[in-house]
């Protein structure tokens, strides 16, 4: 029987090796050494059961455990085999707030002279200088106790030109003392699926369902041209979503793109899938075929709240009653803000009551404004070009304004119109060839969608927020 320890849950990463009771001491012999297979359900490929399983929570992990083996990384010493005798036993402890070095190291059971010293004073050694709470140190003994390789991971997930890996510090005892050295892994990537309905708002919602933030916020910058995340999401919406993440060894290491989305607002789907046709640069789509990216977006905020909508009202500061030119939106100063389609920046500087503002030329008659800002984005000038969702500024309270928001304009011909009633314009679809190569991409994501539909009908009311593999 696996003993868990008395940090329950039990470790819950995605294809992790299975913790092992610890022995009395390493050097004891006829250690136990067992594995457990845990085995992931795919995704789809066939007609297979959807497995319902939880997300890693990276806050629930045990503090300390044993395993027997670890997957092969660069480092030919870090390679073990369940066949093998002879083969280290490997511990592992997850650094807690306030931990040590000598805390860690004593929580491993490493008896190894000189060892302490040498990561506090060795240049090489730095990374573990700063002990992260929630990372993990391991470190392998043989059969006799001796220290075989000790590895810090200190960095689990980072992007590194498109690739996302793993960085930790390994460390081998030498002739006199030890070696230090940075290692990069690379990490593997799966793909998750998960459902969930709006209790409160989004981002509870997917929190529940175990949807890492940064797919959240995609979901949002996809579908913010269709949906207006601000004001129009009510309890009883719901999402399916299918998007990568990174493990390296069966731990969670960093969220990947959103591959498709399914949103269901006020009893209307909205659908995005990526599709890339060229197998290099990609875009998201709707089912039929029509790219979002090209779109307007509804705001050029992430998450905030409309203070003043567009029309007719009495002006904060001046107050006398006048047309209000587009919509404000209250939020923090600094907030990022963010153009809402492609177009060359036409003026960006100082100007009356809108104080810090940027104006963007769109294609066609169509043309974005965007006041108060506290500053500027550095590499915003005029005649600049800007991609939908590129920071152009910051939100402030600059010019005629009585705290910080945007304001933000839509104009068509350089007249204003509101933007929350707008009809905004739309892409080109794909041409005849495109069209072919995107039913032929996105058939499997649309089976997905599909059946997550049919789970999420199925299920009871309860359980309605959930993540599968």
């Amino acid at each position: 029987m696996i003993d868990r320890g008395p940090h329950s849950p039990a470790d819950r990463s995605v294809g992790s090796t299975a913790a092992l009771s610890r022995p009395e001491s390493p050097r004891r012999a006829g250690w136990l050494r067992r594995t457990l297979l845990v085995s992931t359900i795919g995704l789809f490929a066939g007609a297979a059961a959807l497995g319902m399983v939880q997300q890693p929570d990276r806050t629930q992990l045990p503090l300390s455990r044993q395993i027997q083996s670890v997957l092969p990384l660069t480092a030919n010493q870090l390679s073990v085999s369940s066949d093998d005798s002879n083969a280290p036993f490997v511990s592992e402890t997850r650094i807690r707030a306030g931990d040590t070095l000598a805390s860690v190291l004593q929580r491993l059971e490493i008896d190894a002279p000189g060892l302490q010293r040498f990561l506090t004073q060795a240049p090489s050694a730095r990374s573990i200088y700063k002990l992260y709470p929630g990372r993990s140190v391991q470190a392998a003994t043989d059969n006799e106790g001796n220290l075989v390789w000790l590895r810090y991971i200190h960095t689990p997930g980072e992007a590194d030109d498109g690739q996302v890996t793993t960085k930790m510090l390994l460390v081998t005892p030498s002739a006199d003392s030890y070696t230090a050295r940075e290692i990069t892994d690379r990490t593997d990537l799966q793909t998750r699926v998960a459902v969930g309905t709006i209790r409160n708002s989004l981002f509870g919602a997917t929190d529940t369902a175990g949807i890492p933030d940064s797919i959240t916020q995609q979901m949002a910058d996809v579908l913010g041209s269709k949906i207006d995340f601000l004001r129009d999401i009510r309890p009883g919406d719901q999402f399916r979503v299918v998007y990568e993440v990174r493990s390296h060894q069966g731990r969670y290491a960093g969220a990947g793109r959103l591959l498709a989305v399914e949103f269901i607002n006020n009893g209307k789907a909205y659908n995005a899938v990526w599709f890339s046709p060229d197998g290099k640069s990609g875009n998201y789509y709707g089912f039929d075929g029509v790219s979002l990216r090209g779109a307007f977006l509804r705001t050029a905020l992430k998450f905030s709240r409309i203070s003043s909508t567009f029309g007719m009202r009495m002006h904060p500061i001046h107050k006398t009653w006048t047309g209000h030119k587009g919509v404000d939106y209250a939020a923090p100063s600094g907030t990022p803000i963010h153009t809402t389609a492609d177009g060359t920046v036409e003026f960006a500087g100082w100007q009356n009551g809108y104080g810090n503002v940027v104006v963007v030329k769109h294609y066609g008659e169509y043309s974005t404004l965007y006041a108060h800002q506290s500053r500027i984005a550095p590499d915003i000038k005029v005649g600049t070009k800007v991609s939908q969702g590129q920071l152009i500024g910051y939100v402030g309270s600059t010019g005629w304004a009585t705290g910080p928001h945007l304001h933000y304009e839509f104009r068509i011909n350089d007249r204003p119109v509101d933007p929350l009633a707008a009809d905004l314009p739309i892409s080109r679809p794909l041409d005849p060839d495109e069209a072919r190569k995107f039913q032929a991409a996105t058939e499997p994501y649309k089976q997905q969608l599909a059946l997550l539909t049919h789970l999420q009908q199925t299920l009871p009311e309860s359980s309605t927020n959930v993540a599968s593999r």
